[in-house]
């Protein structure tokens, strides 16, 4: 429905935005002046301790000074909660006792039909949950108490039980007044072709009511106890109420946790995220049984920006999640990717949480892996580099996949992150060719310095900076060029540091086979002492495992940071390297203070070390800041809280 605007201004200039917003954040009363309609308060769309989210209610909007969030009162609800445009709009419309204006007949008459399906599917989940607390029930109720489903969870999501007769939920529809039309428009009842009677949809099923944003039921999914039936899961099929590409299984309750984590994860299964609810992990939600759509994918990245989808780790599962890149390729956005969590041993959530709990479970997501890697092992899996022909054509392939991304500057991102990681691949085959052996860590140590330069402490920032650069290319890509001009003390780290600029600005002008073999090779023990690559087992094979060195130093990132979070760190680190530039060039100056050193310079130096002092002190503070939403960041994801502001662990 389309909304004149000004209706939207009604229900602004009725309902201040402070209202609004106060169910989320708690007004700093030192800088509020409620008389003014001026608050302000801590941000709920980013951590911070200082309040810097500021909210109008003279102009209707809010601002955070801090993240750069800001909008209206419908833009508020639709971020904060998950809801659409539409839904926000009636939600606060009801709020602010505006009406809705009255939709036209035709719209009238598709509401009045949905009303009538909305309240056959009701009858018919109270008709199954009866039937499972009926004696008839007993088998489905043993099946659920193998299953580990508690009582509790068993009401709580309202599940049933369709009796395996032809027609006993078509005899209770007709004894409650439901047409039997309706009950055919609803998916309940099936109308064979041949003109026979209409009979049963779901007979001997196990039934999960599939519930919309609001909670209403408006489908059904019927798991079947017959070792023999087919298909073993059965879901209503596409009525007015239900539309499989655009619904996810438990998004009713799960937005709300998935808002307050930051995170969303998503099963293939729903019994898999009934179970991983039911463990205390509240923000997941289940697909139905269909490959992901772009209106799916949109709506996950309403409530967090990397959602983790979690599959089982066979190949099946395997096959899934590269379906699901497939699609989600061309609506990648700054910001908003997907993590692919595999798990282990051909497990699916359910068996993971009977077994290990919880903690196993989130165990398993913290691991999960971003949508890149997945997609760069898929490509490479099965290609042959040999030649240079089989070469130019997996680059050709990886091009082709990066022309779907629609924003182009992810599409660049992708681009540089991608031809990094194929000169890296081209240079550690070629160099087995010549008869090594060995990978890219092969080179010599002895042959590259990266002594410390009298300051661990220094190239441990050098080196997380390079691994963020390798990790996160749009990063480098933003802060380019502050880092070309920011000198680093080990050599072979700025060495590396100008190698990879190069690559940058050749990006579009040259194919990974003409320029990487032009590069040192130290390049690629220097990427993979910064980054990481390759580890040993505990058999003593090497591995393939992207970023381990950079996750070792920068441990946070093992939770799926957002790349905001991420780019504070970067920029800190930045700070972090630029103060110590000024202070050395400060007591380079003051060793140079003599009889004849004139009061301009000696005012410079005492300007200069005024401005260091307070640089160092808000680095402190957003540091600390920093260390606090990491360690919110490891509780929402199940990891526990680990000091050291040095590297925010």
């Amino acid at each position: 429905m389309r909304f004149p605007p000004s209706l939207l201004d009604d229900i602004r200039n009725r309902l201040p935005i402070s209202q609004v917003v106060a169910r989320r954040v708690t007004w700093d009363r030192r800088k509020s002046q409620p008389a003014r309609g001026d608050f302000w308060a801590c941000c709920p769309f980013h951590k911070e301790k200082s309040p810097s989210f500021h909210c109008d209610d003279r102009r209707g909007i809010y601002h955070c000074f801090g993240c750069g969030a800001s909008g209206d009162h419908f833009k508020f609800v639709t971020e904060t909660e998950g809801l659409s445009f539409p839904e926000a709009v009636e939600r606060l419309a009801e709020e602010a006792g505006v009406a809705l204006p009255t939709p036209d007949p035709r719209e009238r008459e598709r509401q009045a039909v949905r009303v009538d399906l909305a309240g056959a599917t009701e009858i018919a989940a109270a008709f199954f949950e009866q039937r499972l607390r009926a004696p008839e029930g007993k088998r489905a109720r043993d099946y659920l108490t193998r299953r580990s489903f508690s009582p509790k969870t068993v009401a709580d999501f309202r599940m049933g039980w369709a009796p395996d007769e032809r027609d006993a939920l078509k005899k209770h529809l007709a004894q409650n007044a439901v047409p039997e039309d309706t009950a055919i428009a609803a998916g309940l009842l099936i109308k064979p072709e041949d003109g026979r009677p209409s009979y049963d949809r779901f007979r001997g099923r196990v039934m999960i009511p599939i519930q919309d944003n609001r909670g209403r039921v408006v489908a059904f999914g019927g798991r079947t106890l017959d070792p023999d039936g087919q298909p073993k899961y059965l879901n209503s099929p596409e009525t007015p109420l239900f539309h499989k590409g655009t619904m996810l299984f438990n998004v009713h309750r799960a937005r709300e946790a998935a808002h307050k984590a930051g995170s969303i994860i998503v099963t293939e299964g729903y019994l898999d995220a009934i179970a991983v609810h039911q463990a205390g992990i509240r923000n997941v939600v289940a697909t139905l049984g269909t490959a992901f759509t772009e209106d799916q994918i949109v709506r996950l990245w309403r409530f967090a920006p990397e959602p983790v989808i979690c599959f089982d780790g066979d190949k099946a599962g395997v096959t899934a999640a590269h379906r699901a890149i497939d699609r989600i390729l061309p609506v990648l956005k700054s910001g908003q990717s997907f993590n692919f969590c595999f798990l282990p041993d051909g497990k699916d959530p359910d068996e993971l949480v009977r077994s290990g709990g919880a903690e196993a479970f989130l165990g398993e997501i913290g691991k999960a892996r971003p949508l890149s890697e997945v997609l760069w092992d898929r490509e490479v899996a099965a290609a042959r580099i040999d030649t240079p022909e089989r070469k130019a054509a997996l680059e050709a392939r990886i091009d082709e996949l990066i022309r779907q991304i629609r924003d182009d500057r992810v599409a660049r991102r992708y681009r540089l992150a991608l031809r990094v990681k194929l000169s890296e691949l081209f240079w550690a085959h070629d160099r087995q060719g010549r008869g090594d052996g060995r990978g890219p860590s092969a080179t010599a140590p002895a042959l590259v310095d990266l002594r410390p330069a009298n300051d661990p402490e220094l190239a441990t920032i050098e080196r997380v900076l390079l691994g963020l650069c390798v990790e996160y290319p749009d990063l480098y890509e933003a802060h380019i060029e502050r880092l070309a001009t920011t000198e680093f003390r080990v050599k072979a780290l700025e060495d590396f540091k100008r190698a990879l600029y190069r690559i940058a600005v050749d990006l579009d002008a040259a194919s990974v086979s003409s320029f990487y073999d032009g590069l040192d090779g130290r390049f690629y023990f220097v990427l993979n002492e910064v980054h990481g690559d390759e580890v040993k087992s505990d058999t003593g094979q090497i591995v393939q495992v992207r970023g381990h060195r950079l996750r070792e130093r920068l441990p946070i990132l093992r939770f799926h940071p957002s790349q905001a979070f991420v780019e504070v760190c970067f920029e800190l680190l930045l700070e972090r390297l630029f103060l110590r530039t000024l202070a050395a060039d400060i007591e380079h100056d003051m060793e140079a203070v003599g009889a004849e050193t004139g009061e301009e310079a000696m005012a410079r130096i005492f300007e200069l070390s005024r401005e260091l002092n307070r640089r160092r002190e808000e680095l402190a503070r957003r540091e600390q800041e920093l260390a606090e939403e990491a360690k919110a960041i490891r509780s929402a994801t199940g990891g526990a809280a680990v000091a050291g502001p040095a590297l925010w662990k």
